[in-house]
């Protein structure tokens, strides 16, 4: 009996190939997700420093001009976080996007990965089957022999 094929193995491999590269925008889209919450983090961080700073000196008493300039300091913090936030929100969708498609990918493959189980369990038994057969007819001939004997 020939060798067991399983005859979508081409398809199969472009669905593994496409669950790969879907993978792999995954990850990317990860990554900047990751880097993106760390420059929102940052932002804050630094208008907590600032926001801080302001508190402290006007404790100790500052002129008008200075406290105007941390006021417009923080606003402008306050919209770089309004801005990076929403930047982050876009990426986080992005994500969410290119995980529903590994989803949708995996599935895909999956599908084709359980037929080819399927069609290679078929073909074994279908091959000890024969196996067995050819074994059965051996012991026949053999046992018709030894009684012509």
């Amino acid at each position: 009996m020939k060798k067991f094929q399983f005859s979508l193995d081409s398809i199969l491999g472009y669905r593994q190939q496409v669950l790969e590269s879907r993978q792999n925008e995954y990850a990317k889209a990860l990554a900047q997700l990751r880097e993106q919450q760390a420059r929102v983090d940052d932002a804050k961080e630094r208008y907590r420093r600032t926001n801080q700073q302001f508190r402290e000196q006007a404790a100790n008493g500052i002129t008008a001009a200075d406290a105007l300039g941390f006021e417009n300091g923080l606003r402008a913090l306050e919209h770089e976080i309004a801005r990076e936030t929403r930047r982050l929100e876009e990426l986080r969708q992005k994500a969410e996007e290119k995980r529903a498609l590994v989803v949708e990918a995996h599935k895909d493959a999956t599908m084709l990965e359980r037929l080819k189980d399927k069609q290679l369990d078929a073909y074994q038994k279908d091959l000890q089957k024969n196996d067995e057969r050819f074994i059965d007819e051996l012991i026949s001939a053999t046992r018709a022999a030894k009684s012509e004997s």
